[in-house]
């Protein structure tokens, strides 16, 4: 199936061949067609599915068609949760508005205000923006909602999770009521859910590839370390392979990442850190440095990664868990990217069972457990009802087989207790 069946303007599947764009997903496949149709939408998918193009192309396809009212103001809002997604959308829309009169512009923290507000005083179709900046240049006047057509959520839940969800709604009630709205979200349940029904006028749903069936590309497993230095030797075996061609590894804490990053420079690794604290155009270069191959190991935190597109990375580590279970999935889709394959490796402490558990209830599977010859724990893995996850109130399920559990491809001296080896206590 191609894009022709999707009809959309000449301009943009001009643009889509360009590109080398051969046939649509799946998540673009259903998303498109409603939205064409002006039907408000909420749809799940994840990152690495498409979902960008299934919005920024309707969304195209409609300012091309209709004409603009009188005014400066955007006609499209594009509301994303981090400075590095509003990026990532902002040259979708070029690329895939290249051959339009189209205006774009986005407005994002950790950047000077004047240009922004230069940009803001002149016609603009489509503004990409970030919450907080945008509620600032809004509280000020310099922003004109009354010809605004569409607003788009990205990564809704990630939002929500970032404390967003009073300026969400707060813009939300700036706009005309006659507007169609499209929220994209790894999860339509909780307080996704409800954000939706406030916003939203019966809208589609589309549920693309949930959590139990995604990432099928990427290969799971986990090492049980009894404490940070067994973490420290983990890491430095896996990083020590060629297999790693290049490397995502999150922590907890900006702390943590600024510390792991020099420590592995110090090893002899090209590494770089990637958390909040660092100025958007220190994000930007290390991002760079790492789509051009000039870093191979980047240390992040979850706030700071999410969004990042960054073709060829082979493995991503989890040195800490994450604390929400949907971060996980997050997480480990910056690899087996665009056809290709991953793999995900996670390093499991003793406080982190019940982190685990919640992410294997979410994901319907279990984490193959795996051992490095040299490396093992010298404690047994704890017991089910000793994994479970805080606030759930439900142990953890044992089951072994099937899912994401073939061993890592390439990596040596690596054995997995399915296949009847009990881990062995380190020597001194």
């Amino acid at each position: 199936m191609s894009f022709e069946h999707l009809m959309l303007d000449s301009s943009l599947t001009a643009a889509i061949q360009k590109l080398g764009f051969t046939a649509p997903t799946e998540i673009q496949n259903q998303a498109i067609p409603l939205a064409l149709a002006g039907r408000d939408l909420m749809a799940s998918a994840q990152t690495g599915t498409g979902k960008t193009a299934a919005f920024v192309l309707p969304a195209l396809h409609r300012l091309i068609n209709n004409p603009a009212l009188p005014g400066h103001g955007p006609r499209v809002l594009v509301l994303t949760p981090t400075r590095e997604l509003a990026t990532q959308v902002s040259e979708a829309i070029r690329d895939f508005g290249r051959q339009t009169k189209l205006r774009s512009g986005s407005i994002v923290g950790g950047t000077p205000y004047p240009p922004q507000i230069k940009m803001l005083r002149e016609p603009l179709d489509i503004l990409v923006a970030t919450p907080g900046r945008l509620i600032d240049h809004f509280a000020s006047g310099r922003l004109d909602f009354s010809r605004l057509e569409m607003l788009v959520l990205d990564e809704a839940d990630r939002m929500l999770d970032m404390g967003f969800v009073d300026d969400v709604e707060r813009i939300a009630a700036a706009l005309p009521t006659n507007r169609q709205t499209l929220l994209f979200s790894a999860t339509l349940e909780g307080e996704v859910r409800n954000v939706a029904k406030r916003l939203l006028k019966d809208p589609e749903r589309i549920q693309i590839n949930g959590v139990k069936d995604n990432h099928s590309a990427i290969t799971q497993h986990l090492h049980q370390a009894d404490d940070l230095s067994h973490k420290h030797a983990l890491l430095a075996h896996h990083l020590g392979q060629d297999v790693v061609s290049q490397a995502v590894v999150f922590t907890a804490t900006k702390r943590a990442a600024d510390e792991l990053s020099a420590r592995l420079r110090e090893a002899g690794h090209r590494s770089a850190a990637l958390h909040g604290d660092m100025n958007q155009g220190a994000r930007r270069r290390t991002v760079d440095q790492m789509r051009r191959g000039q870093c191979r190991v980047l240390v992040a935190t979850d706030v700071a990664a999410r969004g990042i597109d960054i073709k060829g990375i082979s493995h991503v580590f989890n040195f800490d868990l994450p604390m929400s279970a949907e971060d996980y999935i997050h997480r480990i889709g910056r690899t087996g990217r665009g056809g290709a394959s991953g793999i995900a490796v996670s390093l499991v402490g003793p406080q982190d069972w019940g982190k685990l558990a919640q992410i294997e209830r979410l994901t319907g599977m279990p984490i193959q457990r795996q051992t490095v010859d040299g490396l093992e724990p010298r404690r047994p893995e704890p017991k089910p009802f000793e994994q479970r996850g805080k606030g759930r109130g439900q142990p953890a399920k044992r089951r072994f087989g099937g899912g994401n559990s073939k061993p890592a491809g390439g990596a040596p001296h690596v054995r997995s207790k399915r296949d009847g080896f009990a881990p062995k206590r380190r020597s001194a």
